[in-house]
């Protein structure tokens, strides 16, 4: 049987986290979706398990961040032992508030965190989420329309929508579609990943450990409560049913977890994974688009396998609504894969290093560049600057004014911290861009009617006021996904700044604080 639908204006292709943030973030900003999920069921078995403060913020916006909160837990940072578990160096984060207003880093089981998520998506009535749906085409006959085939049990329908978002994993379909290939920044390694629910506490250190072993680098983390997980580099040959065997199994967790209570363990899933850092190299054709890990793969060293493709979603939804409703044309599109293929670019290469670092090489010099970390570390302050996850900057665009070296904020996330009422700062805004100023406006300077203007000197942001005093700028225009696009030294400089971003769109549909 074959039918047509009703027209949705974006079409999502998954119903993995990414792809329901991005329908959550489009329905705040009052854009329809329908969400198209293969799995009939969502998937019960751990993957991402680390969440930093920017990408808690990300789930704030579309308000899910208590939940999370609820589901996970703080992680102070790393250790890096040797092959004995002697501890090599430390890093330790001391206070766990980050910037955005949240836990610098967080652990977190994702089937949780889904959870979270699909019962936000459940209760929007701007979300249709379809399970069971296998898309079969994207066909994009002319400017602003894509005709999606999806079959269904036994019927064939085709849904036509303005766009499509392919957020449908690393053998992407949507990809293929937009003729993207994936870019190799070299590195692929096989490694043996164990979830284990234990029946008595292990007393691990909370934060992760790093085995510098060079016969077999390992990662060791509590997750939650009495869920761990342990990484394994396989060597040459190994297969993982070699290493399934219980009493492999046994052997490599024996560290942790002695001969008595091995068999009251509960191995959640055990998997070989490979490791590879790629980007593809291109994200868009037209109004079809890509996220997560259609988009990119990265070593999971960093932790930010999850928290790239969730950074994609809140860069694109806000642009892509101002499209769909006529706020801002096509090119802003062109915004997306040129802030977002450099920013993680970098983010992927940074993991590549610190897996090298870390694990790379089983001769000599591996066992010497591990001993000089160790003395590195112990220097004051250094431990501080590695466990630092700030984002690396965005490129220049039409929405991000990177001319001269005076405005080194701009295309930095500003902070989050609470407001003057004691809420956290985002949840007391409009949502669409923010005029920030230390000081009362310059006579005759409008607001655009896109933007809320708030003079943080007046104690309604005392963090922000103090981060604006620190760069020694007097304003910063935000944008809705809490990027600086613009900023300025003086406040007499307020209508030229402003001036030269003309182009600011819609405030969202739904207020923040009805999303909490």
């Amino acid at each position: 049987m074959t039918r047509s639908s009703s027209r949705p204006r974006v079409v999502i292709v998954g119903a993995g986290p990414v792809g329901v943030t991005a329908a959550l973030l489009l329905s705040r900003r009052g854009v329809e979706s329908t969400v198209l999920e293969r799995h009939s069921a969502p998937y019960p078995l751990p993957r991402a398990v680390h969440a930093d403060d920017e990408v808690v913020r990300i789930l704030q916006a579309v308000g899910a961040a208590d939940g999370f909160l609820r589901v996970s837990r703080p992680m102070p940072g790393m250790r890096l032992v040797d092959a004995e578990h002697r501890v090599m160096a430390e890093f330790d984060r001391g206070s766990t508030q980050g910037r955005n207003g949240f836990p610098e880093a967080s652990m977190f089981d994702q089937p949780d965190l889904e959870a979270v998520l699909l019962d936000l998506a459940e209760r929007d009535e701007r979300i249709d989420l379809r399970r069971g749906c296998e898309v079969t085409s994207v066909v994009a006959p002319g400017p602003g329309r894509v005709t999606v085939t999806v079959a269904a049990e036994d019927a064939i329908e085709h849904l036509v929508a303005d766009a499509v978002l392919g957020c449908d994993g690393a053998n992407s379909m949507v990809r293929e579609h937009i003729g993207a290939s994936m870019r190799d920044l070299h590195f692929e390694e096989r490694w043996f990943v164990v979830d284990v629910r234990t029946a008595r506490d292990l007393h691990m250190w909370p934060g992760v450990h790093q085995i510098c072993d060079p016969a077999r680098p390992a990662t060791a983390m509590n997750v939650t409560g009495r869920r761990y997980r342990w990484e394994f580099r396989m060597a040459p040959g190994e297969t993982a049913a070699d290493l399934a065997e219980p009493a492999r199994l046994a052997e490599l967790l024996s560290p942790w977890i002695d001969a008595t209570d091995f068999d009251d363990c509960e191995i959640i899933r055990h998997a070989e994974y490979t490791f590879r850092a790629r980007v593809a190299d291109r994200w868009r054709r037209g109004r079809v688009l890509i996220a997560g890990d259609a988009a990119h793969q990265t070593p999971p060293f960093i932790g930010q396998g999850l928290g790239a493709g969730l950074r994609d979603a809140q860069n694109l939804a806000w642009k892509l609504a101002d499209v769909l409703t006529g706020v801002s044309d096509d090119s802003v599109l062109d915004t997306y894969e040129a802030e977002r293929i450099p920013h993680v670019t970098a983010v992927v290469r940074m993991a590549v290093t610190v897996g090298w670092v870390l694990t790379g090489g089983q001769d000599g010099a591996a066992r010497v560049r591990r001993a000089a970390i160790g003395a590195v570390c112990r220097i004051p302050g250094v431990s501080r600057a590695v466990l630092s996850v700030a984002s690396p900057p965005l490129a220049a665009t039409q929405l991000v004014d990177r001319r001269g070296l005076l405005h080194r904020v701009n295309g930095t996330l500003c902070p989050q911290g609470p407001s003057g009422d004691g809420r956290r700062f985002d949840d007391t805004v409009g949502g669409g861009h923010l005029l920030l100023t230390r000081g009362p406006l310059p006579a005759g300077c409008d607001v655009p009617a896109g933007a809320d203007h708030l003079d943080v000197s007046q104690g309604c942001a005392p963090e922000i006021d103090a981060w604006l005093r620190k760069h020694r700028v007097a304003a910063v225009l935000v944008r809705p996904d809490h990027i600086v696009r613009a900023s300025c030294r003086r406040l007499s400089d307020v209508p030229a700044m402003l001036s030269r971003c003309d182009d600011i769109g819609s405030r969202p549909a739904v207020p923040t604080q009805a999303a909490s």
